[in-house]
C-alpha cells in the first residue's frame, strides 16, 4: 500500500491528495509535520535512492533556511540527514509519497502519473 506523508496545510499536498483521490489511487495518510517518518525508514530511503540529499529538503522552507542547511548539506551524511528529517516533518519536501522502494518528493503531475497510478 502507498504510503501519502504530507502537510494538512500544504496546497500542493492538497493538489496532490486531490489527484490521487480523482485518479483511484489507493493509498495511506500520515501528517509528516505531527508524526514525521522513523528515522530508520528515512535512512532506508536516502541510502537506497539515486537522488541527491537536497531532493528531499523543503528547500524553501524557513526551518531549512533558518538552519542554515544549504551550506551544510553538501557535506552531510546520509545518517545525519535522516535524524534531522525526522526530528522535523517541515524539513522534509512534501508531498512524500512512498510506494515499496518507489519514492517521489514533491508533486508533479506527470511523474504522479507514472509512478503512482500503477
Amino acid at each position: 500500500m502507498k504510503m501519502f506523508y504530507c502537510y494538512s496545510k500544504c496546497s500542493t499536498c492538497k493538489k496532490a491528495k486531490k489527484w490521487l483521490d480523482e485518479h483511484n489511487v489507493q493509498y495511506n495518510s500520515q501528517d509528516l509535520v505531527v508524526q514525521p517518518p522513523a528515522k530508520e525508514d528515512l535512512l532506508k530511503w536516502l541510502n537506497n535512492s539515486s537522488q541527491p540529499l537536497r531532493y528531499f529538503f523543503n528547500t524553501s522552507g524557513q526551518h531549512y533556511r533558518q538552519q542554515n542547511l544549504k551550506d551544510k548539506l553538501p557535506r552531510m551524511t546520509n545518517e545525519e540527514a535522516a535524524k534531522l528529517l525526522s526530528a522535523d516533518g517541515k524539513l522534509i519536501k512534501r508531498p512524500l509519497m512512498v510506494d515499496g522502494d518507489k519514492l517521489t518528493c514533491g508533486f508533479k503531475e506527470e511523474v504522479y502519473a507514472e509512478k503512482c497510478s500503477h
